[in-house]
């Protein structure tokens, strides 16, 4: 069996000093009446110290299309619409071989 090192009460309150949690400090603006952190810009009002440092955050209001669109997303029926009329038949000359499916024939067992 190997001997412990001793554990003594002050190294654990030593090692325990710095587990205290401490709340953020705020203050709350004069004009907007929002919380901020101190020595920092008011995000709503873009204000530092009463001068404008930059332009104040204006939430942009966005249509339901917008909102539910991605970049560089395309739907089913414009993936079709890209193909040119050589690769349209070449797939229903592929689709005709293999009966109609998408399966591989591997994956058929044929």
């Amino acid at each position: 069996m190997t001997v412990r090192m001793r554990h003594t009460t002050s190294h654990t309150h030593n090692r325990r000093s710095h587990h205290a949690l401490s709340s953020v400090n705020t203050t709350v603006d004069e004009k907007s009446g929002k919380a901020r952190l101190p020595h920092h810009i008011d995000e709503t009002t873009g204000e530092y110290r009463g001068k404008l440092i930059k332009a104040p955050r204006v939430k942009k209001e966005r249509t339901k299309a917008e909102k539910y669109s991605h970049p560089g997303h395309t739907t089913a029926d414009t993936k079709h619409a890209e193909h040119s009329d050589e690769q349209n038949l070449k797939l229903k000359k592929q689709n005709a071989h293999d009966g109609g499916t998408s399966i591989p024939l591997t994956r058929r067992g044929v």
